[in-house]
């Protein structure tokens, strides 16, 4: 990642890929390149644009070119411009590497996605040397304020699932309560009680019981649910 020509040194993207495997919810990190300095750092998939790029084409890029991701739905959430946010001295040797000037000042213009981590298989390329999934508790330190922009960008999750319930597209067309505790769970990391989550369900009025039950299953087999139509919600 050597300052070229058709980079602007200033302005970076970086995206906060949140995915959830049916229990968990994971975030997307990369791990560069060993050089040879003894300097390997987990980060989010994010990067310099290029002049005359616009914002959500270089985030489009950026997932494209580190992780081989296409065709993610990003949401543009928060900028971040602390003027000491590239300086801090874990990342001093890299910066070094890098950047012809290391102590330049970045702004960064972070998004944010949840998807279904079975539809999107990472693979690492450009200066990453692995791309992975890793549980949204077991996050490590990572590069520059990355720790916060995850932190930030879970907090917008939460707030946007509680106002909306956006990421039920992540459950199957038909799911049982269970599984729709479990997403709840997963984006609040919060422990719920069955019983008053599911009389709060119950008054939502979001989804509605078919005639249909699990099948090829140990136990009792569960009724299965569907969202509503927005007719039906209307």
């Amino acid at each position: 990642m050597s300052e070229l020509k058709d980079i602007n040194p200033n302005i970076s993207v970086d995206c906060v890929i949140f995915g959830f495997d049916g229990e968990r919810l994971n975030v997307l990190l990369i791990e560069e390149k060993d050089i040879g300095q003894g300097i390997l750092r987990k980060r989010l998939p994010g990067d310099l644009i290029h002049r005359g790029e616009g914002l959500d084409e270089s985030a489009d890029r950026v997932l494209w070119e580190l992780a081989s991701l296409k065709n993610v739905h990003l949401q543009q959430f928060h900028t971040f411009g602390d003027p000491l946010r590239v300086n801090a001295e874990k990342d001093r040797k890299w910066l070094e590497l890098y950047r012809s000037n290391p102590k330049e000042r970045v702004i960064t213009v972070a998004y944010y996605a949840l998807v279904k981590m079975a539809d999107f298989v990472p693979n690492p390329s450009s200066f990453a040397g692995e791309a992975l999934w890793v549980d949204i508790r077991e996050i490590p330190e990572l590069a520059f304020d990355h720790n916060c922009i995850v932190d930030v960008a879970l907090t917008k999750l939460q707030s946007h699932f509680e106002l909306n319930k956006t990421a039920y597209e992540l459950l199957p067309p038909r799911f049982t309560l269970n599984q729709l505790q479990q997403l709840h769970e997963a984006i609040t990391q919060e422990e719920l009680d069955k019983r008053n989550f599911r009389k709060k369900i119950v008054r939502e009025k979001m989804i509605e019981a078919t005639e249909e039950k699990q099948k090829g299953v140990l136990h009792k087999p569960a009724r299965l649910y569907r969202i509503k139509s927005e007719d039906s919600l209307a």
